[in-house]
C-alpha cells in the first residue's frame, strides 16, 4: 500500500488516486502508514460474523467512496464469490511467488523446501480461485544456496513493490486485454 501511494504521489501511476484504505485489523501497521500520507482509513471489524456478512459491509463502503479498482495489500483472506462478483476484472492482487507456481501461503517455504533455483513475485487478477486469477505481471529472482526463507522474502519485497506500481500502471492506462487466461498488453512502453 505505501509502495502504490509513494508511486502515485511522483507521478508513476498517472490518472490514480487511493480513496479509501480499507483492514479488517484496527492495529493493522498500513493503517498508520497511510494516515501518515493523509490517506483516508476505515477499519471493518470481523467480530465473530461471516465472511459474507463482513464482506457485504466492505463492498458498501467501497461503494460509498466510488472505488473503481481494489488493490489487495496484505489481505490475507479469501474473497468471498459475491466480492469477486461484485468487483469482477477489477481486483489486483500481488503474491511472492510466480504463479501458479506456490499459491496460497508461505510461498516462499514452499520454493525453498521445493528447492527450486528461480522464484519471483506475481500481480494478478483475483478470480473465484485461490491466488488464480489472470497474471498481469511476473518478476524473476534466482533463489540462493543459502536462502532462508526470511532472506528470500526480503529480498522479494523490493521486487514486489516495483512489480505492483508496473502492473497497477498497466491497468489504470487501460492498455491491456484479457483473453482468455491471458492479460495482453496494448501499445505498452
Amino acid at each position: 500500500m505505501a509502495a502504490l501511494a509513494d508511486a502515485m504521489r511522483k507521478g508513476e501511476i498517472p490518472n490514480a488516486e487511493i480513496v479509501l484504505v480499507v483492514s479488517d485489523q484496527p492495529d493493522a501497521p498500513g493503517l498508520e502508514l497511510a494516515a501518515s500520507r493523509g490517506l483516508k482509513t476505515v477499519v471493518i471489524r470481523r467480530d465473530g460474523r461471516s465472511r459474507d456478512e463482513h464482506q457485504r459491509e466492505i463492498i458498501a463502503t467501497l461503494k460509498q467512496y466510488e472505488v473503481d479498482l481494489i488493490c489487495l495489500a496484505g489481505y490475507m483472506r479469501l474473497l468471498s464469490p459475491a466480492f469477486v462478483e461484485a468487483y469482477q476484472g477489477r481486483i489486483l492482487n500481488i503474491h511472492p511467488s510466480l504463479l501458479p507456481s506456490f499459491p496460497g501461503l508461505e510461498a516462499q517455504r514452499q520454493a525453498i523446501e521445493h528447492g527450486v533455483k528461480w522464484t519471483g513475485c506475481t500481480v494478478h487478477f483475483v478470480d473465484d480461485t485461490l491466488d488464480g486469477g489472470p497474471i498481469i505481471a511476473q518478476r524473476v529472482i534466482p533463489v540462493f544456496d543459502h536462502d532462508t526463507e526470511q532472506s528470500l522474502t526480503h529480498r522479494l519485497l523490493d521486487e514486489e513493490h516495483q512489480l505492483y506500481v508496473e502492473a497497477l500502471a498497466l491497468i489504470v492506462s487501460g492498455k491491456y486485454e484479457v483473453v482468455g487466461r491471458r492479460v495482453l498488453r496494448k501499445n505498452w512502453p
